[in-house]
C-alpha cells in the first residue's frame, strides 16, 4: 500500500488549503482513511477520518466546522479541505489507512499505513 500526500504549502491566517492523499496498491475494498497532523515538539494529532465505502466521516471536535474530509473513489484519493486556517494549524499533515477497525478511529496506533506527510505553514 502506498499513500502520496500533497497540497501543503504556506498560507496566511484565514486562508484555505486542500490536501490530497492518493492511494495505490490497496488490496482491500473497505477501509478507513484518516488525516493526522504533527507540530514540532507535539504528539501526532487526529484531524478527521472517512470510511472508503459509504463515506461516513469522523472529526476531532476541534476540527469540526473548518475542516472537511472527502474522497473520490474513481481517483482513489482522499481530500482534506481546510478553511479559516489559524497559526496553530501549522504542522506536517499525514494521511493514513486503517484496514481493520470496525468503526472510524482517531487513534494513530489503529492505522496500518502512512503517507510521507505534507507541510502546512500558516503565517500572519
Amino acid at each position: 500500500v502506498q499513500l502520496q500526500a500533497s497540497g501543503g504549502g504556506s498560507v496566511q491566517v484565514g486562508g484555505s488549503l486542500r490536501l490530497s492523499c492518493a492511494v495505490s496498491n490497496m488490496p482491500f475494498t473497505n477501509y478507513g482513511m484518516g488525516w493526522f497532523r504533527q507540530a514540532p515538539g507535539e504528539e501526532r494529532e487526529f484531524v478527521a477520518a472517512i470510511r472508503w465505502i459509504g463515506g461516513n466521516t469522523y472529526y476531532a471536535d476541534s476540527m469540526k466546522g473548518r475542516f472537511s474530509i472527502s474522497r473520490d473513489i474513481g481517483e482513489r484519493t482522499v481530500y482534506l479541505q481546510m478553511n479559516s486556517l489559524k497559526l496553530e494549524d501549522t504542522a506536517v499533515y499525514y494521511c493514513a489507512v486503517d484496514r481493520g477497525s470496525v468503526y472510524l478511529t482517531g487513534k494513530p496506533d489503529e492505522y496500518d499505513w502512512w503517507g510521507q506527510g505534507t507541510q502546512v505553514t500558516v503565517s500572519s
